[in-house]
């Protein structure tokens, strides 16, 4: 939800004590330790053995989360995990301090190396969509199908309502927004993200609203939430400015992987206009517009998003290669 002076954060001696972190009807977190990182895994029991492997991974400020409403409508063509990167959701921050995209990167790559399941269909939003485009791009073997939801790719003109998420980068600006906004209650917050986030924060239910209130409390009790989120704005837009090899687009046109590409028309972050140049980068692409959708159309249009993901699996055989053909569509 959707990156060195960094803010002053609470010594964890008087931190506030965190919250157990939601977990829905069906799911189960685990905590999977690599080197140099431990990273939560949230995940559902497949409906039969032998469905081929996905992986969520969130935006910036998001956490797994935000695949709980996808993940039950597909867990009978995939088996269902998401990830929270390094500082996000349950996941501490990583040891050496890198949040940077290719440090997430990385980290999804230590946790996909461990899975004895093979190449795995990776699904991402936002700061997601850069991070699995980088590990698309370098480890080709790891990858069935990529799902890139707003991915958080370089634009040359920014939208002005993306800028205030972008100066989070800025050395400072993290600090002195913690000041400003010390008084505002985790309802206020979550009202602001899902205004920024929402095509229509109408499309939030009340039970959602609760959960992402006790989500943010949860966190703003961390003392390391605001250096993962400066840090991880800071990678963002690190990661905007390298050119050759190691460019975003230029990664983007290495993935073989047959690639969907999924759009909001009322995306407050990543602007509409670049979903013709994102296909026209990834070579194996389809595109997918929803025009009443904003950043997180997962979130949104659930059902749209997982009609989609079902027809790429389709359109690749790994449908019928798990069984499984068309039910669902």
């Amino acid at each position: 939800m959707s990156s060195t002076e960094l803010p002053n954060v609470i010594a964890a001696s008087v931190a506030p004590k965190p919250g157990a972190v939601g977990v829905a009807a069906g799911e189960r977190l685990d905590s999977v330790t690599l080197p140099g990182l431990t990273l939560s895994v949230r995940s559902r029991p497949s409906v039969r053995e032998g469905l081929p492997p996905a992986l969520y991974v969130h935006g910036l400020g998001g956490s797994s989360q935000n695949w709980s409403g996808l993940m039950p409508l597909l867990e009978d063509v995939v088996d269902c995990a998401a990830v929270d990167l390094p500082g996000f959701g349950d996941s501490p921050p990583p040891d050496d301090g890198d949040y940077s995209v290719t440090g997430h990167a990385r980290a999804v790559i230590r946790y996909l190396d461990t899975r004895e399941h093979g190449p795995v269909h990776l699904v991402a939003n936002s700061l997601g969509g850069a991070v699995t485009t980088r590990v698309a791009a370098v480890r080709p073997d790891l990858v069935r199908s990529l799902t890139l939801i707003s991915p958080a790719l370089p634009e040359l003109r920014v939208q002005r309502t993306a800028l205030p998420t972008g100066l989070l980068a800025v050395p400072g600006v993290a600090s002195l927004f913690t000041r400003l906004t010390k008084d505002w209650t985790a309802e206020q917050r979550v009202s602001g993200v899902m205004a920024l986030c929402y095509g229509d924060p109408g499309r939030v239910s009340p039970e959602g609203y609760s959960a992402a209130v006790r989500e943010m409390e949860r966190r703003l009790a961390l003392p390391y939430m605001w250096d993962a989120m400066a840090r991880s704005a800071r990678g963002i837009v690190n990661a905007y400015t390298l050119g050759g090899q190691h460019g975003l687009w230029r990664q983007a046109e290495r993935v073989l992987a047959p690639t969907l590409l999924i759009y909001g028309g009322k995306d407050l972050l990543v602007s509409y206009r670049m979903a013709q140049k994102a296909a026209a980068a990834f070579r194996d692409s389809r595109l997918l517009t929803l025009p009443d959708a904003g950043h997180v159309a997962m979130m949104e249009y659930p059902d749209t998003v997982a009609t989609a993901f079902r027809e790429l699996l389709a359109d690749t055989g790994e449908l019928s290669a798990s069984g499984h053909s068309g039910a669902g569509s």
